[in-house]
C-alpha cells in the first residue's frame, strides 16, 4: 500500500478535509469524484462568492440557463440561480453518497441561503426549509449565517431535523451561543420523541481575517512586542473555540442527548487561505489539526496542503499561550470583541454583494443568450 500523502494523513488524526469550491464541470467531468478517490476529500461547501465566479466566468451553465427559459421566461434571476445550485449540489451529493454512508457525519455538501436574509429569522427559515425539500439529499447541509437571527433560525432547523452550516462565525462567545443551539434544538427533538441520530451540524469559524483586521491594529500600535503578535490572533481565537467544544460535548449535560445517538456540532475551519502573502499557503491548515474537525480549503490551498504539508497534531497544543495572546493583545487596546462583530457584518455585506453580481451575470446572459437564439 502507497504512503498516505499529508492530505490523507489528516483524516489519521481526527480532521476531515472538505473543499470550498464548486462548478459544474468539477463535477461533472471526474475532477470531484479524483478527490474523494485519491486524496480522501470528505465533504464540499460553497457560498455566492464561488457561485458567482463559476457562473460569470464560464458558459458551461448557458445551456441550462436557456432549458429554464425555454420552460418559463418569467423566472426571476434569483429562481434560476436556485436551481443552477440546487443542480450543482445534488450531482455533488451524489458523489459523496459513498463517503456518507461510510463515515455518517462527513460526505456533506453545503447550500447557503441567501446572504440577504441575514437579520431575518423568518426568511431564513423558510428558504432554509425550501432548499432543503428542494434537495432531498441525506447528506445536503443548509448554510445559515451566525448571526443573532441566524442563531434561532438554526435552533428552529435543528428541531426540525435539517442538518445545518452555520457559517461567518469570528467570536468565541457567537460559537458559544451556536453550539447552545444545537443543543437546545436537539433536545427539543428528543422531547418530541424523534430521532436525533439522524442529523449533524459544523460550526464555520472563519480564520484568516481575524488576523488580516487585528493586525492592521497591532501595525498602528507599532513596536517589536506588536510585530512577534501579529499572524497569531486567528489560530489562538481558534484554539479557544475548540477548547469550548470539548468541553461542552465532553459535559454530562451532552451525555442524554449522546445516549440518545446525537453527534457533537463539529468545528470547521473556514478562511484559511492566508490573506497575508508573506505566510505559507498551509499555514493555517498546519495549526488547526485535530479530532472531530473540519477544514475546507479552497483548491489552491488544498492543493499546496498535499504537496508540503506536514500533519501533527496541533490544535490542542499551547492552549495556555493562547488565552495569554488574547489578554495581550487587549491590554494594548485592541478589542477583538468589536473586530470580529465588524468581520461578521463585513463578511454578511460581502457575500450580499456576490449574491447581487451573480443575478446580474445571470440577467446580462439570459439577454444574450435570448438574442442569439
Amino acid at each position: 500500500m502507497s504512503e498516505l500523502n499529508p492530505l490523507q494523513r489528516l483524516s489519521t488524526l481526527g480532521q476531515s478535509p472538505w473543499l470550498d469550491f464548486i462548478q459544474k464541470s468539477f463535477v461533472a467531468d471526474g475532477s470531484l469524484k479524483r478527490l474523494i478517490d485519491e486524496d480522501g476529500l470528505r465533504g464540499l461547501t460553497s457560498n455566492p462568492a464561488i457561485f458567482e465566479k463559476a457562473i460569470a466566468s464560464s458558459d458551461e451553465y448557458d445551456a441550462h440557463i436557456r432549458t429554464l427559459d425555454s420552460e418559463d421566461d418569467t423566472r426571476t434571476a434569483t429562481q434560476v440561480f436556485t436551481e443552477l445550485a440546487l443542480t450543482d449540489i445534488r450531482d455533488a451529493a451524489d458523489l459523496f453518497a459513498p463517503v456518507h454512508e461510510k463515515y455518517n457525519d462527513d460526505g456533506m455538501v453545503s447550500l447557503e441561503v441567501s446572504p440577504a436574509l441575514a437579520h431575518d429569522t423568518e426568511a431564513t427559515l423558510a428558504e432554509a426549509r425550501a432548499l432543503h425539500a428542494a434537495l432531498n439529499k441525506p447528506n445536503a447541509m443548509i448554510k445559515v449565517p451566525g448571526t443573532e437571527a441566524g442563531v434561532k433560525a438554526f435552533e428552529e432547523l435543528t428541531a426540525d431535523g435539517i442538518s445545518v452550516n452555520v457559517t461567518l462565525l469570528f467570536s468565541v462567545s457567537r460559537y458559544q451561543a451556536i453550539a447552545a443551539a444545537w443543543i437546545k434544538g436537539l433536545e427539543r427533538r428528543l422531547a418530541a420523541g424523534k430521532p436525533v441520530d439522524n442529523i449533524s451540524s459544523v460550526a464555520s469559524f472563519f480564520i484568516s481575517r481575524v488576523d488580516a483586521a487585528v493586525d492592521k491594529e497591532l501595525s498602528k500600535v507599532g513596536g517589536l512586542a506588536a510585530e512577534t503578535l501579529q499572524a497569531k490572533t486567528a489560530i489562538a481565537n481558534a484554539k479557544l473555540a475548540y477548547g469550548h467544544y470539548q468541553n461542552l460535548f465532553n459535559s454530562d449535560a451532552w451525555a442524554k442527548l449522546a445516549a440518545a445517538g446525537a453527534k457533537p456540532q463539529r468545528l470547521l475551519w473556514a478562511s484559511t487561505s492566508p490573506k497575508d502573502p508573506a505566510l505559507p499557503d498551509t499555514y493555517y491548515v498546519e495549526a488547526l489539526i485535530g479530532p472531530d474537525t473540519v477544514n475546507t480549503l479552497p483548491p489552491a490551498t488544498l492543493a499546496a496542503y498535499r504537496e508540503s504539508g506536514t500533519p501533527h497534531a496541533t490544535l490542542a497544543e499551547d492552549v495556555a499561550t493562547a488565552l495569554e495572546h488574547i489578554e495581550t493583545i487587549s491590554s494594548m487596546g485592541i478589542d477583538l470583541s468589536h473586530i470580529t462583530s465588524k468581520l461578521e457584518n463585513d463578511g454578511v455585506n460581502s457575500f450580499i454583494a456576490s449574491f447581487d453580481n451573480l443575478l446580474q451575470v445571470i440577467d446580462k446572459k439570459r439577454a444574450s443568450l435570448k438574442k442569439s437564439s
